[in-house]
């Protein structure tokens, strides 16, 4: 079956920055398939490539068998995106917003009036749609923006961050809506870097970093990937590292236990990787006890999307945002050249 998207060897260089340098990816047709990665990975760049609002400098892109760069104005008949940014104009209503959207993709005058009405109850925005959009909070202008994205009915939805700074009832609206666009038959590429948001909605999912896939599969076949459930050990609210590294020692003594890391940053708390379905956790509890140690707390979880990113990269998403928050900071590079 010709995939819905199809991008193969993708590369684009923005001067003396490589912003994607090797992106393949594969979606079906009504799939939701999730995009990860932190901020700077290359994500909104592949995207803007796919949506025809950047040239790759070298790569295959094809939107259901057809390419994106020989018919670009195709492929954009048949690609709805949403960007990160919401970019409306507050003095118009939404309903003149979107009949504005109907005339640039030069739908018919019955055929828009048809699918506006259509795309407002869809997305609850009735009640908003001859109200102007800067009255709007950021979920309803979420919402506006989904349905212009949606106005001309594409086999694929490309969304960058659809729920970035929404409140969490916003956000559960809109995840709601996004599985009832697959249901109907939509295929819905979005990208994320909240882990929950992509393990909640995707089929499938890509990891990049550094402008490259360094992990694809389902979540659930990522996860086994790393193999062991994860234990988060806190002996005291703040541990003595002589403490830690003594819990470690008889920790790592059990033959279920794959690894121990003594987390410095959250107060020598112990991170644990152990066999998957073993009594782990009861184990560990009593063996502290009878070694005179003291829980403050104890948890055990399967594996995270962050689990897997962390495997791959040696790093988490976390810490890889906060690197590139650094690296983007002007101040932060002045300080550093004046020491």
């Amino acid at each position: 079956m010709t995939p819905a998207v199809l991008i193969e060897n993708l590369q684009k260089r923005y001067g003396s920055v490589e912003a994607v340098k090797d992106v393949s990816l594969q979606i079906a047709a009504g799939e939701i398939f999730g995009l990860l990665g932190p901020n700077g990975a290359g994500k909104t760049t592949t995207l803007r490539c796919l949506c025809t609002l950047a040239t790759p400098d070298s790569g295959r892109i094809e939107v259901s068998g057809d390419s994106v760069l020989e018919n670009p104005r195709l492929a954009r008949q048949r690609l709805g995106y949403v960007a990160q940014e919401v970019a409306l104009d507050k003095v118009l209503t939404g309903r003149e917003l979107l009949q504005l959207q109907a005339a640039l993709y030069h739908l018919p005058a019955a055929a828009a009036k048809n699918r506006i009405a259509q795309v407002t109850e869809l997305l609850g925005l009735k009640d908003w749609a001859d109200k102007k959009t800067g009255t709007y909070s950021g979920g309803i202008r979420k919402r506006l923006d989904l349905a212009a994205g949606l106005l001309h009915q594409p086999d694929v939805l490309v969304l960058d961050e659809p729920t970035v700074g929404l409140d969490i009832e916003s956000r559960s609206a809109i995840w709601s809506f996004l599985r009832q666009l697959r249901a109907a038959g939509t295929t819905v590429l979005i990208t994320s870097h909240y882990l929950e948001e992509v393990d909640a909605l995707a089929d499938r999912v890509a990891i990049i970093d550094k402008g490259t896939v360094i992990a694809s599969g389902t979540p659930s076949e990522l996860k086994d990937q790393v193999g062991g459930d994860r234990i988060t050990l806190r002996l005291r609210e703040f541990t003595q590292p002589d403490e830690a590294e003594s819990a470690k020692s008889m920790l790592q003594g059990f033959p279920f236990v794959q690894e121990v890391i003594i987390n410095e940053a959250q107060g020598n708390s112990l991170n644990l990787v152990v066999d998957t379905q073993s009594d782990a956790l009861l184990t560990i509890q009593q063996a502290l006890k009878e070694a005179g140690l003291p829980t403050f707390g104890i948890s055990q979880s399967r594996p995270s999307l962050d689990d897997v990113y962390l495997a791959a990269t040696g790093r988490t998403l976390l810490d890889a945002e906060i690197a590139a928050a650094e690296t983007r900071d002007p101040k932060k590079e002045r300080k550093q050249n004046m020491r």
